[in-house]
């Protein structure tokens, strides 16, 4: 994109002026499956920006639903994913292998249980209608979490299957939903309609909303200078935002219809890892909450037996 042209060539200057400590690959098609979750934008940033171009990367984004994700990898439509942590276990656990390669974010606020406004606490929703995506998706495992939290189970909800986006908007306008999960920017539609509902539940309250990075193990094997590129290539999306938030934020927001000013206002519970983070949560953070999280998604029935071994699930090769 022509006019930020500007932008892309700051990206070469800085890989230059740093001394970009890894070989380049050259123009490997790398197909990337995400949704519009805000956390998410750093992928489109590194794309729109040129910072895939610019590392040898030929990159074709594709926006696909968490719950057909898992399908599109199988199916040899994509290499590579963003989703949710837990969501690895579950396709490793019914046989697609994929590898994280790096954490991206962590939500603090930015993903949560919208409720009418007579709804107060957790325990309110026994009995109570709530739309969440399908089990294996991140929305579900949420509410899961949540409620368990709370000595509840989904058996105390009545669940109706949505995906956030429309969970969302068929809590404002009206619907017959006494709650909703959903997650940025969608939980915007709530926050700016105080009137429909309020958050009772987010993750800033209950960490456990987490997105990785990763790639089929045959993807990473064929092709390790274009992981390390992919790797570098988000990191390097990060300080780009550190640089020039606002014109960032204009090409994230495009992206999913906001303003650069609505996206700013969209990612501000959310925080991108950058590598110290990345060596932290893979030392340890992320083994506490694999055991805990595997053990709800069998509890549930999203998987019929956790991974032999999950230490095998990332590789941190790339984040070094």
């Amino acid at each position: 994109m022509a006019k930020f042209t500007a932008f892309a060539a700051l990206v070469a200057a800085a890989s230059v002026a740093g001394g970009a400590s890894f070989a380049q690959a050259q123009d490997t098609k790398v197909a990337i499956g995400i949704s519009g979750w805000t956390g998410f934008a750093p992928i489109t940033l590194a794309k729109e920006a040129g910072i895939y171009k610019a590392n040898g990367l030929d990159v074709t984004i594709k926006k696909i639903p968490q719950k057909d994700r898992h399908l599109a990898i199988a199916s040899g439509d994509l290499q590579c994913a963003a989703t949710t942590v837990e969501t690895w276990i579950v396709w490793n656990a019914n046989g697609i292998a994929t590898t994280q390669l790096f954490k991206m974010d962590q939500g603090m606020g930015s993903d949560g249980i919208v409720a009418r406004n007579d709804i107060t606490k957790v325990a309110d929703l026994k009995g109570k209608t709530v739309a969440a995506s399908a089990p294996g998706t991140n929305p579900h495992f949420t509410l899961a979490w949540i409620l368990k939290k709370n000595g509840m189970s989904l058996k105390d909800v009545k669940l109706v299957t949505l995906e956030p986006a429309p969970a969302a908007n068929a809590f404002v306008t009206g619907k017959d939903l006494d709650a909703a999960v959903t997650y940025e920017p969608y939980l915007s539609l709530v926050r700016d309609k105080p009137e429909t509902g309020k958050l009772i539940a987010d993750s800033l309250q209950y960490p456990m909303v987490f997105d990785s990075f990763g790639c089929t193990p045959k993807f990473i094997k064929e092709n390790p200078k274009a992981v390390k590129a992919l790797t570098e290539s988000y990191f390097q999306a990060l300080e780009m935002i550190e640089k020039d938030k606002q014109k960032a934020f204009t090409i994230m927001g495009a992206d999913v219809k906001q303003t650069a000013e609505q996206f700013e206002k969209s990612q501000a519970k959310i925080k991108w890892a950058d590598r110290e983070a990345n060596k932290k949560f893979f030392n340890g953070e992320i083994q506490a909450f694999n055991k805990e999280a595997a053990e709800l998604l069998l509890e549930i029935g999203v998987i019929k037996a956790k991974p032999d071994n999950m230490d095998t699930l990332f590789d941190t090769t790339y984040i070094k």
